[in-house]
């Protein structure tokens, strides 16, 4: 019996200590296709929500929590998942408080998964760009980022290389452990089948390895990865930060010698205020030089 509750309570702490429970309510909740969205992804069915993550989802969201003094900077949160769930509340709506203690407005994507459908997350994050610079004036916002975990990451990086204009570039992009290659050798490869299918073409793999997409119109990117990340290999953020210094895209990577994968809300990560106090500071200058 006290074995037993030894383990509960263990499970219990390492709960409490790895997700960052949201207190507040959320400024809104948009559905991002109200009259139904122009492409599909095959998916039928209800969704399934697990509490800190979904799957199945069809009818893409975008959760807003808006800084009550905005700075003029807000950021779009991409979570990630391997392209077959949605991690939303551990790589997303956790953030909201730390973003808007600093004046920052947090809007949480919960976007389509591809099945496949390579286009359809994009084509989610593309509108949720949209939305939120239509109502850019009523959230104060002045610049607009991409931020993503994981597989978000490589969706937020994909937004970073393969906008159409003004309308759809995020300002500055923010990745944690992120998947940026489809190259077999070193991707995530989970992410790889799920978004491309298991027999893409080399020049899908080449359309969707960002780290060859980079171009001087790149936007400014800040990238946190592990040596030991057994899951996304630490190539992936290198290969990306190579290019960015190759197009002389300004670009900062810190790459901690431990803690795995999938730490954006663990509270027992060794480097957690080190990332927090660095993100903080590379922000902080964004927003100093809306004043210029």
């Amino acid at each position: 019996m006290k074995r037993r509750i030894l383990i509960a309570w263990t499970l219990l702490m390492t709960l409490v200590n790895t997700v960052n429970v949201v207190a507040q309510t959320p400024t809104a909740v948009i559905s991002l296709w109200p009259d139904g969205a122009p492409t599909s992804n095959g998916l039928t069915g209800p969704e399934r929500d697990m509490g800190d993550h979904v799957s199945n989802v069809t009818q893409p969201t975008l959760t807003v929590w808006a800084a009550a003094e905005p700075n003029g900077l807000a950021v779009l949160a991409c979570p990630g998942g391997g392209y077959v769930d949605v991690w939303n509340g551990t790589e997303g709506n956790n953030m909201a408080e730390w973003y808007n203690s600093q004046g920052i407005t947090l809007a949480v994507l919960k976007y389509r998964l591809p099945n496949g459908h390579y286009e359809v997350p994009l084509n989610d994050v593309h509108e949720a760009m949209r939305i939120l610079k239509t109502d850019a004036e009523k959230y104060g916002i002045k610049k607009l980022g991409i931020q993503g975990c994981s597989a978000g990451g490589h969706l937020a990086a994909t937004a970073a290389t393969h906008f159409t204009g003004p309308e759809n570039r995020p300002d500055f992009q923010i990745l944690f452990y992120p998947v940026i290659t489809m190259d077999k050798s070193f991707t995530h490869m989970g992410s790889h089948n799920y978004l491309l299918g298991n027999n893409a073409s080399q020049e899908l793999i080449d359309l969707y390895s960002n780290e060859k997409q980079v171009t001087r119109e790149t936007p400014p990117a800040f990238i946190m990865a592990n040596s030991d990340d057994n899951l996304v290999p630490v190539r992936n953020s290198i290969e990306y930060y190579n290019a960015l210094q190759a197009n002389r895209v300004r670009s900062a990577l810190h790459v901690y010698p431990t803690g795995g994968h999938g730490w954006c809300a663990n509270e027992r990560f060794v480097y957690r205020e080190q990332w927090m106090s660095d993100l903080k500071q590379w922000l902080a200058q964004i927003a100093t030089q809306l004043n210029r």
